[in-house]
């Protein structure tokens, strides 16, 4: 028997929209070049990696390039993924050990809640690679101990962006994190989960990822920052890839509780 592996489309309940990610359920301990080369065979922005331990499971994400310290859409992944293989109940939590603490996630019907540290950005003075990758003078540059946050002048802004990806990739970050409040356009009558407050794309070129369809830790920066602006608790936003995806967002003191829906779309294993 080979290893069991899934690929799951997270933020959303359309099949082949939102962010997919592969899925690993690991019975016995990888090294970490093994866990490597399956994310990089897999060529997808990101590939979890789940081991059972006393209290829960371990979790470790690697994209095609490299491994990372904290990614939303690959833990909702996980999470669905236990549920519907029936390793946990309705009534349970799962609970990861990550690079990034414990993280928890919920299912409340067909949303699941993480729950994930908030990762606000502090005001930074913009490098002149990132003004020259993106074209634009920012109203708002801000860094992380992962991105940079970059708020522009509108929806439309964010949507027709076209960034230099080499410029990108030279910045001392793992991104860039691209964002506007929502506009009342023809594009909030377009999408599906039409009601959402601001709208945001992810680049991450330095690891492998040159646009993230829908990303998870984005919004840990992403909902400190905008719960100030529109002076709101609860938010959601849009990623507007071209796959597209919803996250809702709940401040909660030093934590953010990130919400979204996920569809399977492969089940199988991979040859030993």
């Amino acid at each position: 028997m080979g290893m069991e592996l899934h690929i799951v489309d997270a933020f959303t309940k359309e099949k082949f929209a939102g962010n997919p990610a592969a899925v690993c359920v690991v019975e016995q301990g990888m090294a970490d070049e093994r866990m490597a080369a399956i994310a990089a065979e897999m060529n997808l922005s990101e590939t979890a990696f789940l081991r059972k331990m006393d209290g829960g499971y371990e979790l470790r994400w690697f994209t095609p390039k490299a491994e990372v310290d904290l990614c939303g859409h690959a833990t909702l992944a996980g999470a669905h993924t236990l549920w519907e293989t029936e390793r946990l109940g309705d009534g349970e939590d799962a609970v990861f050990y990550t690079r990034s603490g414990v993280l928890t996630v919920t299912r409340r019907g067909e949303w699941m809640d993480m729950d994930f540290p908030s990762e606000p950005a502090e005001p930074v003075t913009a490098p002149k690679e990132l003004i020259e990758a993106l074209g634009l003078i920012p109203r708002f540059v801000g860094r992380n101990r992962m991105d940079f946050l970059v708020e522009v002048d509108s929806e439309e802004t964010v949507r027709s962006l076209q960034p230099d990806f080499d410029l990108l990739k030279r910045l001392q970050a793992r991104g860039v994190i691209v964002t506007s409040a929502a506009s009342r356009s023809k594009h909030a009558q377009q999408d599906p989960g039409t009601q959402y407050d601001i709208v945001s794309r992810a680049f991450f070129p330095g690891i492998g990822i040159a646009e993230d369809p829908v990303t998870g830790s984005a919004h840990c920066a992403l909902a400190p920052y905008w719960g100030r602006r529109l002076r709101k608790e609860e938010l959601s936003g849009w990623q507007a890839s071209e796959r597209g995806g919803l996250v809702r967002m709940r401040l909660a003191g030093e934590r953010v509780i990130l919400s979204g829906q996920a569809v399977t779309v492969l089940r199988g294993e991979l040859a030993d």
